[in-house]
């Protein structure tokens, strides 16, 4: 399948007619089949769709996937003179205002950048009024949109409404859309004769998503989600699926019949990977999809479209050699800690900013990548984040050794039988896990971490989360990949070594054994500290979000991302049908406005997981958590290209799990869980 701007050329390259709903008859500005490097810099107007495509970008930015846009400007000053300009040779408004409406043809000067993006998207006297014309392919739909930061009013909106669509060919087919709640607001004032289209209209029309763009080469096959616990999927597999699972092994690329969030753990996992990741309305009945079903494919997931087409295995294997994943070089570990170590200990306060990220590998020796993050974490100004601990990684390595599992598991990597079959392999593994979960602990720890829980926890249940050494590092996040439980000391039905036990366990589990082998990890090198604090079995809400705008892989449009959801529902593994609140939370600009994604469908249409105040209270967080930690992961100028990262070579986030949490009927209080690097940082 390719949906491209050389397909829609052909496909109206060929109009030289277009009407209009008035019955006014327009012409195409261009010769058929004008390709952008040769249209002109701007059109004053747009006679038919082979105009527009002639002079249509994607979105620098494009949260709605199938999206092609000619940014538009209204020059107030110079008799409202309106331009369509050509959005490939000039991706942003400025590059083509300084250029073309500035001191060079006798208007006033265009100021620098800055200033510029300062006035012209929130003075009320603003000499220009910006916006774009958009085609959003799925639902067919054309509409006039201005920046989600922009603070336009009701008036400013409708004039640029109304002379835009009376220049172009689409007449009364021109909606309006808001694009932030922000504008929505201003947008309320508009006169009837602006009908305007909202994003979940949008969304509804839409079959495709891209959330990892990229390209590879693999083996297409089906599978149902319900059957990945029996069936077993290769890493040179390219997988289809009916639903967004829970987990799933290492493979080649990933298709679901679910749109996916980009925060799932799925996501994630590709991000890591470097594999494609795509949702595909009615996958499974795709033609273009079963007809390829059991052969070997290339598979190209793009912002805007993607491209599958079978292939030679010869050159499936070919690419395979050229494409091995890189190597992942874990901390070394640390057996020399052995004390139950409070959170603030593990990375000293004392570290300068240059040295931060040194003293995080240092702690991730003996406490593991969770822990360690979580140290800095718990030192952000401003920010609650629950009292914790870490139990190092030589009680891990201990319990091993005394019991003879590691000699055992040694054994096992030597052995064909083992490393060849994968039913093998997971029954093994399977039996492993359970053995950890029987034997009993050793009995100076149990009487530490009880002593521990009674004079510091007294009657909290808490929480033990996974802390490997191979997990939340800069390059690499295992997300997903090991287990956290909850254990109380008081309730003799939930005991705390049952806890400790299980977390142990989950180093072994397939998905995680695969992942590591997949990326070359020494699973003899890998071990378990385990991330010790309170439990959160009735929070308001909880949910992901990132410090960075997964969307804007060019850097343009910087934003917070937000994934969150009512209760304790998860969002990255929610069960099938279920949906969470998504949005874009522009932070950085002037008037911080928010734009929704997506609803929660478990309450109201009309209502909000999060309250306005709520939103303020995390982006303040998620900025002091993107400044705190900018020393550790920020790259820096002239870094290296980002190994299986498509973003700029500047783009960061961190990527950072919350909750609001009351008690006895308070107002909820924001508690901040987990930081970490996201993807390829």
């Amino acid at each position: 399948m390719l949906r491209s701007l050389s397909h829609r050329l052909a496909l109206f390259g060929g109009l030289a007619l277009a009407g209009c709903g008035d019955g006014t008859r327009w012409e195409c500005q261009l010769s058929p089949g004008t390709p952008p490097e040769d249209a002109p810099s701007a059109l004053a107007q747009l006679g038919c769709e082979q105009d527009f495509l002639a002079l249509a970008s994607e979105p620098l930015a494009p949260s709605i996937p199938g999206a092609r846009s000619v940014k538009t400007s209204i020059d107030r000053e110079h008799e409202l003179t309106l331009s369509f300009q050509n959005s490939v040779r000039y991706p942003v408004h400025w590059d083509y205002l300084s250029e073309h409406r500035s001191v060079a043809q006798g208007l006033t000067r265009v100021p620098p950048l800055d200033q510029f993006n300062r006035s012209e998207y929130s003075a009320t006297g603003r000499r220009f009024l910006l916006g774009a014309l958009t085609h959003y392919e799925g639902p067919d739909k054309w509409a006039y949109e201005v920046a989600p930061y922009d603070t336009a009013d009701a008036q400013m909106l409708q004039s640029a409404f109304e002379q835009i669509r009376s220049a172009t060919f689409l007449g009364e087919r021109v909606y309006f859309h808001p694009t932030s709640l922000n504008v929505e607001q201003a947008a309320a004032a508009l006169g009837r004769g602006v009908p305007q289209l909202s994003t979940d209209e949008l969304f509804a029309g839409i079959d495709y998503q891209a959330l990892n763009v990229g390209e590879s080469i693999g083996q297409l096959r089906f599978v149902r989600a319900s059957e990945l616990e029996q069936s077993y999927v290769s890493y040179r597999d390219i997988v289809v699926l009916d639903h967004v699972p829970n987990d799933i092994s290492v493979t080649q690329g990933i298709i679901t019949a679910e749109f996916q969030t980009p925060l799932s753990h799925i996501n994630v996992l590709s991000q890591n990977r470097g594999t494609p990741n795509m949702g595909l309305r009615s996958a499974l009945e795709a033609e273009e999809l079963r007809a390829l079903e059991g052969q070997w494919v290339r598979l190209r997931v793009e912002p805007s479209s993607y491209v599958i087409e079978p292939v030679e295995q010869a050159e499936a294997d070919a690419w395979w050699e050229d494409h091995r994943p890189q190597a992942v070089q874990v901390p070394g570990l640390d057996e020399s800690k052995t004390e139950l170590t409070d959170i603030t200990a593990i990375v000293p306060e004392s570290v300068p900013a240059e040295g931060l990220l040194a003293a995080i590998k240092q702690g991730t020796r003996a406490f593991g990548g969770k822990a360690a993050n979580y140290s800095v974490l718990a030192r952000v100004p401003g920010l609650r984040v629950p009292q914790a601990f870490a139990v190092p990684v030589y009680y891990y390595r201990q319990f091993m050794r005394e019991h003879g599992l590691d000699e055992r598991v040694r054994q096992w990597l030597a052995d064909d039988a083992f490393n060849n079959d994968a039913p093998e392999r997971d029954r093994r593994l399977q039996a492993l896990r359970a053995e950890i979960e029987s034997l009993p602990l050793n009995a100076e720890l149990e009487r530490r971490l009880l002593d521990k829980l009674q004079a510091d926890y007294p009657g909290v249940r808490m929480r033990f989360r996974s802390s490997t050494n191979a997990e939340d590092l800069d390059g690499f996040t295992g997300a997903g990949l090991y287990t956290s439980k909850s254990g109380d000391p008081d309730d003799p039905s939930d005991p705390v070594a049952d806890a400790v036990r299980r977390v142990w366990a989950s180093v072994w589990s397939f998905r995680a054994f695969e992942e590591r082998a997949y990326r070359s990890i020494d699973h003899q090198a890998v071990a378990m500290a385990l991330l010790v604090h309170r439990s959160f079995p009735d929070e308001e809400a909880n949910g992901v979000a990132l410090t960075n705008n997964p969307f804007d892989r060019r850097g343009q449009d910087p934003a917070f991302y937000v994934n969150v959801q009512i209760n304790e529902v998860s969002v990255v593994q929610p069960d099938p049908g279920i949906s969470s609140e998504e949005f874009l939370y522009y932070f950085d600009s002037e008037n911080q406005p928010v734009s929704y994604l997506a609803q929660s469908n478990l309450i109201a249409r009309n209502e909000r997981v999060l309250a306005p105040a709520q939103v303020q209270e995390l982006g303040s967080a998620l900025d002091a958590i993107r400044r705190f930690f900018a020393p550790a992961y920020q790259p820096r100028p002239g870094a290296p290209p980002r190994a299986n990262s498509s973003y700029a070579p500047d783009w960061w986030a961190m990527d950072v799990e919350f909750k609001f949490d009351a008690e006895g009927g308070e107002e909820p209080l924001l508690y901040v869980k987990q930081a970490r690097p996201f993807g390829n940082n």
